[in-house]
């Protein structure tokens, strides 16, 4: 059998992390499905339009979300495989959406990391847009499962090669505890407190400050402060 060139639409999907203090979660949106009432979560994404590359497909999927025009995008990864479409009904409502014949989809992956307070936007094209705990995640469309999965082991490799970004995730002062926790969600291990305690201590871009949590049943522990100065000093002596 001759082979045929590709003939292909391109998307981009986004996996955008968020941390509660407790656990990782992930944005997520709902579609709905042709031919049904009932509605499904996926990523949040978008065929790339004409006359935009990727990277400005992707700003504009996360703007349309939370208004917010710049934040950190990293792409990671194509996903590429012929079945991405196979299932019956994503292919209905690709056509239901785009008005187009659609048979071969590749989407290119990015991953970004938002505070979880923040708002999303009101013009939101999607009905429902909603965190949703790593550990809660349902069965989603194409292959939205595998790109979380792969978004998850980039995110710890990113870590270990530049931890700003977890600082991204945390609220402007943190306690220990939670910078032990969001450790603990992105590397899925616990970390002894006592040792952890040693390991920020090493960090010296973490600023300690006078001031203390308030109202807590417990005894009350000290803020931190991410200062970016100071890690980008130690970054360049290094």
């Amino acid at each position: 059998m001759e082979n045929s060139f590709l003939q292909t639409y391109v998307s981009i999907d986004c996996v955008v992390f968020g941390f509660d203090k407790s656990q990782l979660n992930i944005l997520l949106v709902q579609r709905d499905t042709p031919h049904s009432t009932g509605t499904e979560w996926k990523l949040p994404g978008s065929l790339i339009y004409q006359q935009e590359d990727a990277n400005e497909g992707a700003h504009r999927v996360l703007n349309e979300l939370t208004g917010v025009k710049t934040m950190t995008l990293r792409q990671f990864k194509s996903f590429t495989s012929p079945q991405r479409i196979s299932n019956l009904c994503d292919v209905d409502w690709l056509e239901a959406t785009y008005h187009n014949k659609i048979e071969r989809l590749i989407t290119i992956a990015y991953l970004s990391l938002i505070k979880i307070n923040r708002k999303f936007n009101s013009v939101s094209k999607y009905k429902t847009v909603d965190w949703c705990p790593i550990s809660e995640l349902p069965q989603m469309p194409f292959d939205h499962n595998q790109i979380v999965k792969e978004a998850l082991e980039e995110i710890r490799s990113w870590v270990e090669r530049d931890p700003i970004i977890l600082f991204e995730l945390l609220p402007t002062k943190f306690t220990a505890s939670e910078l032990r926790r969001l450790y603990q969600a992105i590397h899925h291990r616990e970390y002894d407190v006592r040792n952890f305690h040693k390991k920020i201590t090493r960090m010296e871009y973490l600023l300690p400050l006078e001031e203390k949590q308030e109202k807590v049943s417990h005894r009350a522990a000290r803020y931190y402060k991410f200062d970016r100065v100071m890690y980008n000093k130690r970054k360049i002596s290094l």
